[in-house]
């Protein structure tokens, strides 16, 4: 058998490669959409991709199902209850899939998803005991699927979280100890709330250590899974419906156009937003004005979904090293609408000062100092609730930045407004967003919640 985890650290996702090396014939599990890495190795180690197997519609990610089947024509494969508007071949609960003397058996397991599977994994056909099971994001290292993503469409998290139940005890746990246990997310997903940094785990560990897998009635089980869920980033349901339709297909080599300033700014006069990938610190230092901050080197898409409106214009400033890396992860969550890249910034602002603009950002002293000096100073906490339960500072309003668009209307924009996140990344993001939005006077706090607390 050839196996083959993949992980994509800035959007917690693991994907497979699984081939039998007497057959060649290999199927890819919930791939990431550039998909060069499962064509180079399959190509290395003499494997045919025939098909491509997702557990579920994802919503934190836009697979590589259409540009893995363009690829190698390959069968695209989901559950039962999947619907989508390009041919699929859907797998039923029990069936197996032979590669030759490697074994696969789908079972249903819907509760995240209501079509979620997961893929049991048989190293020999005539095993006892299977080798492996990806399950997808019904059970993670740590914690299990988050069953609140459906509301909107009238599957209500309570309903979906006792069919999660059934599905862990039914079809999951009935697997013996030893087998290995595989997910398609590790921590810093946004699909669960505790997930743990290892990659993989046993049946048996789970069993032992997984909080949510502990004895309890089902009740019990739908109290513990619903409490302290992040906020979902706002691409989320744009990316679950993208995944379900046909699309254009993305080549991961191509870098975006090039553009001078000229172009970025009649880009912007017809509604595109400019995305600044450089770090918080040197965006600060000066950058375009009305420019986004949202730094390449975090969780770069995840973030820049939350501040991106669907099917909006970007203009990508990044350098020419990294404007094809910037283009392929915002791709990786279906943002594919970029006008191009303007790579000359730092000259640009020494050209065109009445162009450049600077950003304050103050110290957790200067914070302090100036919330005695403004009573009526506004501040906003864009982290998530579960970081918001170990306090707020005084008078914050709590709004988590994938929140933040939605609900800038609640602010007054003519006030002095303060924005704090955990470090200052995403407090980057946010004071740039309310300055493209005309907010006169915003600053955010070096080092974020706890250097401030310390001051007040």
């Amino acid at each position: 058998m050839f196996f083959r985890q993949y992980q994509l650290p800035c959007l917690s996702l693991y994907s497979y490669l699984i081939g039998d090396e007497t057959t060649g014939r290999a199927v890819v599990v919930d791939p990431q959409r550039d998909i060069s890495p499962y064509l180079d190795d399959a190509r290395a180690n003499a494997l045919h991709i025939e098909r491509v197997i997702e557990t579920h519609f994802h919503a934190d990610f836009l697979s590589g199902h259409l540009e893995l089947a363009a690829a190698t024509n390959a069968v695209i494969s989901y559950g039962e209850a999947a619907v989508a508007d390009f041919a699929i071949d859907r797998l039923s609960d029990g069936q197996r899939i032979s590669l030759g003397n490697v074994l696969l058996e789908i079972r249903h397991t819907p509760g995240h998803t209501p079509e979620s599977i997961s893929i049991v994994v048989w190293q020999h056909a005539d095993d006892e005991t299977p080798w492996a099971v990806l399950t997808g994001d019904t059970l993670f290292i740590g914690d299990v699927g988050r069953p609140d993503l459906f509301a909107a469409s009238g599957l209500t998290a309570d309903a979906m979280a006792r069919t999660l139940y059934r599905s862990l005890h039914e079809s999951i746990l009935v697997l013996p100890d030893p087998t290995r246990v595989f997910p398609a997310h590790g921590a810093g997903s946004s699909c669960g709330k505790q997930l743990s940094t290892a990659a993989s785990s046993t049946i048996g560990e789970q069993r032992a250590t997984n909080y949510a897998l502990a004895p309890m009635s089902i009740d019990r089980f739908v109290d513990v899974v619903a409490e302290g869920q992040s906020v979902a980033p706002r691409y989320f349901p744009f990316a679950a419906t993208a995944n379900r339709r046909r699309h254009e297909l993305l080549d991961d080599h191509v870098p975006p156009d090039a553009l001078d300033v000229d172009a970025a700014l009649a880009a912007m006069r017809r509604g595109a937003i400019a995305i600044d990938t450089r770090a918080p610190e040197m965006f600060a230092s000066g950058h375009l004005r009305d420019a986004v901050n949202v730094g390449l080197d975090g969780r770069f898409a995840e973030y820049a979904g939350d501040v991106i409106r669907f099917g909006q214009p970007i203009v990508l400033i990044a350098d020419l090293e990294h404007d094809t890396e910037a283009k392929v992860r915002l791709a990786r969550i279906g943002f594919d609408n970029i006008v191009g890249n303007l790579a000359t910034i730092a000259d640009v602002l020494v050209d065109r000062p009445d162009l450049a603009v600077t950003s304050r950002r103050l110290t957790a002293r200067e914070y302090a100092t100036l919330a005695i000096a403004t009573p009526h100073l506004q501040v906003i906490d864009v982290r998530n609730p579960s970081e918001q339960r170990d306090g707020t500072l005084p008078n914050a309003r709590t709004i988590p930045l994938a929140q933040l668009l939605d609900r800038i209307d609640e602010l007054d924009p003519r006030a002095p407004t303060v924005v704090y996140c955990a470090g200052g990344y995403r407090s980057s993001i946010a004071t740039s967003l309310l300055r493209s939005k005309r907010f006169v006077d915003v600053a955010d706090i070096l080092g974020g919640f706890s250097a401030a607390l310390a001051h007040v």
